[in-house]
């Protein structure tokens, strides 16, 4: 790695960190400013002012909001996330397992759709302006279109309750084998893989179609190369950094978007876990799991910016 590359690169994990800590000052202060009385709220009204007093004494909210700070984000730098109020169990141990099952959610989605949009988007390429790159351009637009929630309600409702071919409720138990995990979670991934399919294939169309119009991709053409040819050994090598970075934005969006479908499908994931605990106003949960989406969020956006550098063979080969 030569140095103005290794450089460019350890810009962008620097300032990768200073975005994760400065969306933990946003996360926390937030958070502290949100109406109403935690320990009031963990009581009930009926309690006596000295129970209310006891409590905030416990929860330190009587020190200053720059100390908390300080406690949680050493806290978060040493693995430990804090105990949740509302059933005081540790928040890491019960994360652990819920970051797993959205992991999961995204990663098989993610294997589907990936590919799957190169494909289409190769396809969509080689037969442009002709019926195959416009049915795949009108089911493309079809499923940005429609809401994350409705695909969800659509598929529970035909495929779940009139076919029965999968289940409706997107349960997950420690003793289901693989293969039962994959048909429990079938509809989930059937909503994500379309609301991100759409986006990665039409961003690989458009960066194959870029590539086509230059001098070299003319001249290979000229040479009598057929057209899979041109577009799978020419251009697509050259188009990689778009469709890295695209892929790996729909990455983040694939583990850090999945609250709606998680809900919908009372899949127990991080999704489902934040929604439960912002309606029981445990601000820890909502803490740690919102640094936990941010972090996932910003690492996935680093890499890529880092894979487009790396796949820009200017500065992997400067003059």
């Amino acid at each position: 790695m030569n140095a103005s590359l290794f450089k460019l690169v350890a810009q962008r994990i620097a300032l990768g960190l200073m975005l994760i800590f400065l969306v933990s000052i946003l996360i926390f202060a937030g958070t502290q400013m949100l109406p109403g009385d935690v320990a009031q709220a963990i009581l009930g009204q009926s309690a006596t002012p000295e129970a209310l007093a006891n409590l905030r004494a416990d929860l330190g909210l009587n020190i200053p909001v720059y100390q908390r700070y300080i406690s949680w984000l050493v806290g978060l730098l040493h693995g430990d996330l804090g105990t949740s109020l509302t059933n005081g169990q540790d928040i890491a141990k019960a994360i652990g397992t819920r970051l797993s099952n959205t992991l999961f959610l995204a990663g098989c989605a993610a294997i589907i759709s990936v590919p799957l949009a190169i494909i289409l988007g190769l396809v969509s390429v080689l037969y442009r302006n002709r019926w195959p790159d416009k049915l795949i351009s009108m089911i493309s637009l079809a499923s940005i279109s429609v809401p994350e929630f409705m695909l969800s309600y659509i598929l529970i409702f035909y495929i779940g309750v009139q076919l029965g071919w999968a289940p409706s409720v997107a349960m997950l138990n420690p003793g289901m084998s693989f293969f039962a995990k994959l048909h429990a979670i079938a509809l989930p991934v059937a909503v994500l893989v379309m609301v991100v399919l759409a986006h990665m294939m039409r961003m690989t169309r458009a960066a194959l179609l870029n590539v086509m119009q230059s001098a070299y991709i003319e001249t290979a053409e000229l040479n009598g190369l057929g057209r899979f040819k041109v577009i799978w050994r020419h251009a697509f090598p050259n188009a990689i950094a778009p469709i890295v970075n695209v892929v790996m934005l729909n990455m983040a969006y694939l583990v850090v978007g999945v609250v709606v479908v998680e809900v919908v499908f009372v899949y127990p994931g991080m999704g489902q876990y934040l929604v439960d605990h912002v309606a029981k106003r445990d601000v820890p949960v909502v803490q740690a799991c919102g640094i936990i989406f941010a972090a996932v969020y910003i690492t996935l956006n680093m890499l890529a910016d880092i894979c487009s550098i790396l796949a820009n063979p200017r500065l992997r080969h400067p003059k």
